[in-house]
């Protein structure tokens, strides 16, 4: 039983220690759900990991009243935790979260892999974006969940199962994400960023959310040559779509991530496509690696851009929603790239079109991304490049592609603010 052998992977270091825990698909749900069931065994342990807002659900530090957390995001179910003190909150790019894995005080971890192989070997499966990191300590006893329904793709990181202090047999279903309705606002957006990307080969980068499932739909619905190529942090299930339209560059590697987030049939597939290589963060999201791309056209949403550029990923109503993430490492990659295309896109408006998400300044909490990161802009009203571009020329084009109903108060704030400065 997993209880039973977490208890021993536990007594490899008794007392209060700091846990790792995979997220994304590779998150141990069965763990969480035997420690419920046996919550002295989570007593005085710090869970240590990179849970994603909108995939990942679980309170790990709800199972035991001495449990601590530390992660780089912040989303609903984690709030209760939060708001009592016992989450640590780390506003980091994913990058410095990775480094976090490869060099600090971390006591034991947890990660989910796939059936061993004729070879003894296991791999990460579907999710290889920090585990390796951990695995490549051998300071870190580490327990192995072997979970018959992880896939193993084949270019993904592979490990002998000895490498595991513990090891325990779950068949658990990986947490799934599924696509909601599009929201009509999202189809203008996605067909004017694929209009950017146009029909020259690019490598795209993508978010996660409305955006990415727009932009992937309207790239699919256009048809054209197979010159596309994929390097993300995460992909889901639009992607197959992608595939299908024959857009992707049948290639081996043509689709390099660190996650497959979705369904049953992304994981299947991306269990026996070629095109599939899964890399930790360090390759997904390293800036030398991206910049070294041809066209890497890095396509993210934000929350809100102020008329001098900055960029607000993390906060609504003043309130933590979410993370920094690798927002700016695939923005400063693009930037750097031979061709490449920062982007980052947003509904004009929110609460019915009442809300300008265009605005006039954000709050001194709210800047996620600085000015001087920020290149193309998008909403529902067209795409702006605010690259080179100087103050006074950045509020008018920001203005221009906010909802019109807006235009007039921000044209308004943007003079009374360059006024004063």
């Amino acid at each position: 039983m997993i209880a039973d052998a977490f208890a021993r992977l536990r007594a490899v270091r008794p007392g209060p220690a700091r846990i790792y825990i995979a997220g994304c698909s590779g998150e141990p749900v069965a763990l969480a759900a035997a420690l419920g069931g046996a919550p002295e065994l989570a007593r005085d342990l710090t869970f240590i990991g990179v849970p994603v807002p909108g995939l990942n659900r679980t309170d790990w530090t709800a199972l035991h009243a001495t449990a601590r957390a530390q992660m780089p995001f912040m989303y609903g179910d984690m709030r209760a935790g939060f708001d009592a003190g016992r989450i640590r909150l780390l506003p980091m790019h994913y990058s410095d979260s990775y480094r976090d894995m490869v060099s600090g005080p971390i006591d034991l971890g947890v990660v989910m892999v796939s059936p061993p192989e004729a070879d003894g070997r296991v791999s990460l499966g579907v999710s290889a974006d920090f585990s390796g990191a951990i695995l490549a300590r051998t300071d870190i006893p580490v327990m192995a969940i072997v979970n018959w329904n992880m896939p193993a793709p084949a270019d993904t990181l592979r490990v002998p199962l000895s490498r595991f202090a513990v090891v325990a047999r779950d068949d658990t279903s990986l947490v799934e994400l599924t696509q909601s309705t599009l929201p009509p606002v999202f189809a203008a957006i996605g067909e004017t960023i694929a209009d950017l990307v146009g029909t020259q080969p690019a490598c795209l980068q993508f978010g996660i959310g409305n955006v990415q499932q727009a932009v992937l739909k309207a790239l699919s619905d256009a048809g054209g040559r197979a010159n596309l190529r994929i390097h993300s942090g995460l992909v889901t299930d639009p992607v197959v779509g992608l595939i299908d339209a024959g857009r992707v560059m049948d290639v081996p590697g043509a689709i390099l991530t660190g996650v497959a987030m979705g369904t049953g049939g992304l994981y299947e597939r991306a269990g026996r496509d070629r095109r599939f290589r899964f890399r930790a963060v360090d390759v997904t999201h390293g800036i030398d690696v991206l910049a070294a791309i041809d066209r890497f056209v890095a396509i993210n949403s934000v929350l809100e851009v102020d008329l001098f550029g900055q960029a607000n990923a993390e906060f609504m109503n003043g309130r933590q929603v979410s993370g920094i993430g690798g927002l700016a490492n695939f923005l400063r990659g693009a930037a750097a790239s031979n061709g490449g295309m920062p982007i980052v896109a947003l509904p004009s408006t929110a609460a019915r079109g009442t809300v300008s998400r265009i605005v006039a300044r954000l709050g001194p909490e709210a800047v996620s991304v600085p000015r001087s990161d920020i290149a193309w802009v998008v909403t529902e009203h067209g795409a702006v490049n605010l690259r080179g571009a100087d103050i006074d020329t950045r509020a008018e084009r920001l203005i221009s592609i906010a909802d019109p109903s807006h235009r007039d108060d921000l044209a308004a704030a943007w003079s009374e603010m360059r006024m004063a400065l």
